[in-house]
C-alpha cells in the first residue's frame, strides 16, 4: 500500500497579521432624501438583516450621520457599496433623486 500524504495547513499561530486580508467597513451615510422605511427595506433586501437590525441602523445613520452596515474583505465591500449606490431613489419622497451614499473605510489594525 502507498503512503497517503495530506496537504499541510498552516497552524493558526503561524499565520501573521501580514498574511491576513485587510478588512473594510461599508459605511452608509445619512441624507434628507430617504425615509426610515427606505433604509429598512434596503438593508433587509440587500444584506438579509432583520427588520429590527435594519431599524437600528436607520436610527444610527439618522442620529450619527453614518452607520457601519458590513465589515468584510475589499471585493465584498466594493460589491456591497455598489449595491447600496444602485438601489435607487426613495419612491416615498418626491425629492429623492437617487440612492443613498456609502463609503468604504479600512478597519484599523489593532
Amino acid at each position: 500500500m502507498g503512503t497517503v500524504i495530506s496537504p499541510s495547513r498552516p497552524q493558526a499561530e503561524n499565520i501573521s497579521e501580514h498574511d491576513e486580508e485587510p478588512l473594510y467597513h461599508v459605511v452608509l451615510l445619512d441624507d434628507s432624501e430617504h425615509t426610515y422605511d427606505y433604509v429598512i427595506e434596503m438593508l433587509t433586501k440587500l444584506f438579509c438583516m432583520s427588520e429590527t437590525q435594519a431599524f437600528q441602523h436607520a436610527v444610527e445613520v439618522d442620529t450619527n450621520g453614518r452607520t457601519i452596515v458590513l465589515t468584510c474583505d475589499l471585493p465584498a465591500a466594493e460589491y456591497a457599496k455598489a449595491q447600496i449606490l444602485g438601489y435607487g431613489a426613495d419612491w416615498r419622497m418626491p425629492r429623492s433623486k437617487g440612492s443613498m451614499s456609502a463609503i468604504l473605510e479600512p478597519v484599523p489594525k489593532s
